[in-house]
Formats: C-alpha cells, structure tokens, sequence
C-alpha cells in the first residue's frame, strides 16, 4: 500500500481506534481520516501525536462519505458501543447495528473495502463451539444486548448479495493494552488487576458461581493490542477472502493466571482476593471462550502472537507502570 492512501478510522479516539492510528502513523500513513464524537476529555491522551487529514464526527460520517470527492481507500470500522452492560438494545441498533449497515452500503456503492469489528459475546455460552465458521453464525446465542447486536450484523452482512469489494469481520476476543485508560469498567481485568495492586497490593478476581470452574478458574481468549493491529495492517494488503475470522491467540487463559502476571511483573507476591459477580453480569457471564484461530492461519497469517505473560509484561511494564499511552 502506497503511504498516501486515505484511511478511515471509526473509533479513532477509543482504544483500539488511537492505537491503529499510531500504528498506521509509525508504517507512514498519514492520510488518516479519524471518526468518533471527540467529546470525552479522558480519550484526548489517546490521540495525542497522532498525524492525520481530518476529524469527523461520527454523526456526519455518512454524509461525509457520501458528498467527499475524493478517493478513500480503506475503512476500517473500530468504533461500537462496547458496554456489555447496555441493557437498551435501541442504543445498541442504533450504534452498532444500523451505523455498521449505513457504512457498508456506502462502502459497496463506492467500492470501499472495509474491515470491521464483531465480536467474541456474539458466542454466548459456546453451545456451537468457537469456530468461525459462517454458516453456524445465525443459531449463536449471545448473552447480552451488545453481543446480540454484533451477531445481528454479522448475520446481515452474511445474507448480503451487493458487497464491498473486500471485506472482513473480525471477532476480537479479550483485548487488552495501551490507550483504555478511559474504559472504566469495561477496561481489561489487567489494567484493573494493576491499579488494585498499585493501591493496597491485593487483586480483585470475580468469584466463580459456577460449579464447573474455580475461582479465578474462568478461561478467557486474552489478546494483546498490538497483535490485533498487525493482523488488521496485514488483511489490509487484501490476501485474505472475503468473511468473517476470529481474533484470538486460540489460547484460554485463566484470570488466576493474568492476575499472576501482573503481580510477577510488578515483582510483588501474589495475593488475590475473590469477590461476588455482580448481579448484573452474573447470568451472562462467559466462563469460557477461546477462538479457534485456523481460519486466519489458513488464509496465510503465520505470525505468533503475544503469550499472556509476554503481554502482560509490556503492558504492565513500559505503559501502565510509566502512566504511558501508545505512541
């Protein structure tokens, strides 16, 4: 790809979002389009050194792209409504389900190729296994509004006879890194883990209330953030088939075994404490999830990817320890 493409990136000012702009920057794309509402003060560290063209709100985006004269190369669309709490799926419809269809159809009329992210709630429990395999997409079970809505759209775009001329979903697992800091509650259980400790030397885990698990048992698919930026920055160059793929490591990890990280990191002993799970999550909480990852190694991505322990050891290390952002 030729550095003077013009990328749009929705989300730009989120986590995952700023993280790909920095990366796009330090592969010298500069062209950058950056989407999102820009109103959070918390997310304006994010951005922070980033080059780029412009900024769109997230609203005007459509019309944007619509009445913009010039070439856009490339949409990749980081930009959702994540909180897996939302239990008012009209917001959800509105933000993740509706916006990704509008964005796909300008795509298609424009022959735009996109990359887009889905997500790993859209598995439920994991009755149908973890497989990306398209045709097992509309019997998924999610188990909360959000889940539901990433589904609704995979199944959408799946039934969809006019397309982008490329296009990718992709089901992120659990990603942790850099840049979300203003994540609050749904910030990874690292950078939870890290500030726990930081404060008083103990860890916070959920307690399992399921017999089948210990505590600090539950097995979750964790990925490190950079690992998503460079299996986006290679789908970009287009050697993969059009579909939907799964973005884990393709190895379950427990929260014991984050936890221990983070404190073997901070050079501390290990001290965990167990809490109940929120009533709130409690019924809708996934034990276990692990992406079965031989879709995108099959279409030719060979790289390895960040061990827990190695994740945890940058993350930790040289930006949370250092209050440092992505750059």
């Amino acid at each position: 790809m030729s550095n003077e493409k013009t990328i749009v990136i929705t989300g730009a000012a989120g986590f995952i979002g700023s993280c790909m702009a920095h990366y796009l920057n330090d592969a010298g794309f500069t062209h950058l389009v950056l989407v999102d509402d820009f109103s959070r003060i918390d997310k304006v560290r994010n951005l922070n050194g980033v080059c780029f063209k412009l900024k769109v709100h997230r609203d005007q985006l459509a019309e944007w792209l619509n009445t913009h004269p010039q070439k856009i190369d490339f949409i990749l669309h980081l930009g959702a409504r994540t909180d897996t709490t939302e239990q008012d799926y009209e917001v959800l419809k509105k933000l993740n389900l509706d916006y990704t269809k509008t964005l796909w159809e300008i795509c298609t009329t424009k022959s735009i190729p996109l990359i887009y992210a889905s997500s790993a709630a859209t598995y439920g429990n994991g009755e149908l296994g973890y497989k990306d395999e398209e045709q097992i997409i509309p019997a998924l079970k999610p188990l909360n509004p959000y889940g539901v809505s990433k589904n609704e759209f995979d199944i959408w775009a799946l039934e969809q006879k006019h397309q982008p001329p490329f296009w990718i979903g992709l089901k992120f697992f659990n990603v942790y890194g850099p840049n979300e800091y203003h994540k609050g509650r749904m910030a990874s259980v690292i950078f939870h883990a890290f500030n726990q400790i930081s404060k008083d030397g103990n860890s916070r885990l959920f307690r399992s209330h399921n017999p089948e698990y210990a505590d600090g048992g539950q097995l979750r698919d964790f990925i490190y953030v950079k690992d998503i930026l460079k299996v986006i920055s290679w789908l970009m160059k287009k050697t993969a088939k059009n579909g939907i793929y799964n973005l884990g490591t393709g190895k379950a990890r427990t929260f014991k075994d984050l936890s221990t990280a983070v404190f073997d990191t901070l050079k501390l002993p290990v001290h965990i404490e167990y809490i109940d799970t929120p009533i709130d999550i409690r019924e809708k909480y996934q034990y276990f999830t692990e992406a079965e990852m031989s879709k995108l190694k099959n279409a030719g991505y060979q790289e390895a990817f960040y061990s827990l322990e190695e994740g945890v050891k940058e993350y930790v290390g040289q930006y949370l320890d250092k209050d440092k952002y992505f750059e």
